[in-house]
């Protein structure tokens, strides 16, 4: 998988597809799977990371739900705090090679926000803004 996939949002109707490819076998409805990355989504919002510390307990019973299905994976950090202790930090993590092989292909690369037509007709707004208007002021006045 390419940088630039790696770093991009999922959406809530690819998510629900991969919930319901992965789950759904096990009896899980269509509704269900909405739900179910309708919540997903709304905890990531546009991060590619969560902390942990911050899922009520029904929140991560979902989480690792997703994690036996290979969706998501964890990740800890430690620092030392300043009196000496160690303190972890962990996070949830969006397993987007797995992602893309339950899309239907290995080598297949995930379909973001404005890459993927055949699950959302409607253009994207952001397709008829020019790319440099993304760039900072600051970017420009070093240059």
């Amino acid at each position: 998988m390419d940088a630039k996939n790696k770093n991009r949002t999922l959406t809530v109707d690819v998510l629900r597809k991969v919930i319901k490819d992965a789950i759904g076998e096990h009896g899980m409805e269509e509704y269900e799977a909405e739900a179910m990355a309708r919540h997903v989504m709304n905890l990531f919002g546009f991060n590619n990371r969560i902390l942990d510390n911050m899922l009520e307990p029904q929140d991560r019973d979902v989480f690792y739900m997703l994690e036996d299905e290979e969706i998501l994976t964890t990740e800890r950090e430690e620092t030392t705090l300043y009196d000496g202790r160690e303190w972890r930090i962990h996070y949830w993590i969006f397993r987007r090679e797995k992602i893309s092989e339950i899309l239907g292909g290995k080598k297949k690369e995930i379909p973001v926000s404005d890459d993927f037509s055949s699950v959302d007709e409607e253009a994207s707004i952001y397709d008829e803004i020019p790319d440099d208007i993304w760039s900072r002021r600051g970017d420009e006045e070093e240059e």
